[in-house]
């Protein structure tokens, strides 16, 4: 049986993060997108600490999309190490489930 993922990334900027999850839903690889501004992330990159500012994008997807999602964002994304972390969904409502395989259903990989 089919299930839903969220799709957790982060972007730079609220503009890459607009521009990326508009060609996730143009090509139906994604039903939604939340774009959340204003996080902050601390991590170690190249032996350093670093501080950056950081939009969080979730993208709501088809289990059976999660490679060809995580691909785009890839391909699109300007990090050469962007986060892509695939989150299964224990339940989600019928009714939303069923509206998320209607608006992924002929999805161009």
């Amino acid at each position: 049986m089919e299930r839903a993922v969220f799709v957790y990334t982060t972007y730079p900027s609220i503009v890459e993060a607009e521009n990326a999850g508009r060609a996730l839903i143009e090509r139906a690889l994604a039903a939604c997108v939340n774009i959340l501004p204003g996080m902050v992330s601390l991590y170690r990159w190249r032996g350093a600490i670093e501080r950056g500012h950081e939009v969080v994008m979730i993208i709501k997807t088809r289990a059976s999309l999660a490679e060809a999602v995580r691909a785009a964002v890839k391909e699109m994304h300007s990090y050469s190490t962007p986060a892509i972390l695939v989150i299964p969904l224990e339940s989600v409502e019928a009714g939303y489930l069923g509206w998320l395989f209607a608006e992924t259903e002929g999805a161009k990989a």
